[in-house]
């Protein structure tokens, strides 16, 4: 088994760490060659494709996704389904951004999206629903971790706009 890296969380005014993860076709996406694209970055992290508040946070990322471009933002979600069940989420929920897979929870921990958590009164370890906004030098702006699905995006696009 691979030493994994012990979860930390991120902070605003860190350098979030580089990753390159497949996507939801199979082709390799690396954070630094979208951030110099020029865009800013969010990057949020979800326990599971298909599930009824995955779905949700989804959906509200991709009906709000031309709000999110206009303002000069990327969207990638990243969870740890592999690329044949993105694929079928993605198109099944028609979402308009990139899905990644990290099976392994690597980049899950190095951002801080994977630990301790309570589920029916008992703790486990599991991914942490989180986002992560970062600045187009990589930079983080801002960083949420634990949140819940329903309002989610709403909430982002206040933090965002008072970025702005």
């Amino acid at each position: 088994m691979t030493d994994l890296p012990e979860p930390h969380t991120l902070q605003v005014g860190e350098q979030a760490p580089d990753f390159t993860l497949p996507d939801e076709q199979g082709n390799n996406v690396h954070l630094y060659d979208v951030l110099a694209q020029g865009n800013r970055v969010i990057v949020y992290f979800y326990p599971q494709a298909m599930t009824p508040g995955c779905t949700r946070e989804a959906c509200d990322f991709s009906s709000n996704i031309n709000k999110f471009t206009e303002t000069g933002y990327t969207v990638l979600g990243i969870s740890r389904d592999n690329i044949d069940k993105l694929a079928r989420f993605k198109q099944a929920e028609h979402l308009h951004f990139s899905l990644l897979s990290d099976p392994d929870t690597t980049v899950h921990r190095q951002w801080g999206a994977w630990g301790e958590k309570k589920l029916y009164g008992r703790i486990h370890e599991g991914v942490l629903r989180s986002t992560v906004v970062l600045d187009t030098d990589g930079t983080v702006l801002l960083a949420r971790y634990n949140v819940r699905a329903r309002g989610h995006v709403d909430m982002l696009m206040r933090l965002i706009s008072e970025l702005q």
